[in-house]
């Protein structure tokens, strides 16, 4: 393991994987040093946005990889995600328990559109 140095050394961030933004937020805060994790998708062969932080696959529709999520985000600072409103929880993994789990963790959640509205549920962004 090599010891992470710049002014985000220290903070844990866990990326929920994706594409457009969000890789492309958490390979420039791992370039400052945070500590980023990415969650793929079993069979995720990746993308070129996502070469800074290592990767860990986990099937968020399995209970027990849901669990391991949750207990990764109790050591986590910020949770990064870019599914469309309603995804996170469908799969259980909404604000109120992640917070439950773990009370200073900052989730961010990167839509087109934001998480209600007429347009919510279309894609709506690229790298913005």
């Amino acid at each position: 393991m090599t010891e992470q140095s710049g002014p985000l050394a220290g903070l844990r961030i866990v990326e929920l994987a994706g594409v457009g933004p969000a890789p492309l937020a958490c390979t420039l805060l791992a370039d400052l040093g945070a500590d980023v994790v990415r969650i793929a998708r079993p069979g995720d062969v990746g993308h070129v946005l996502s070469a800074g932080p290592s990767t860990v696959t986990a099937d968020l529709k399995d209970a027990d990889d849901r669990e391991d999520l949750l207990r990764l985000l109790a050591a986590a600072d910020v949770l990064i995600e870019a599914f469309r409103p309603g995804v996170m929880e469908r799969l259980g993994l909404g604000p109120d328990v992640c917070s439950a789990r773990a009370p200073r963790l900052i989730q961010v959640r990167v839509t087109g559109w934001g998480q209600d509205g007429p347009r919510a549920t279309e894609a709506g962004h690229d790298i913005n």
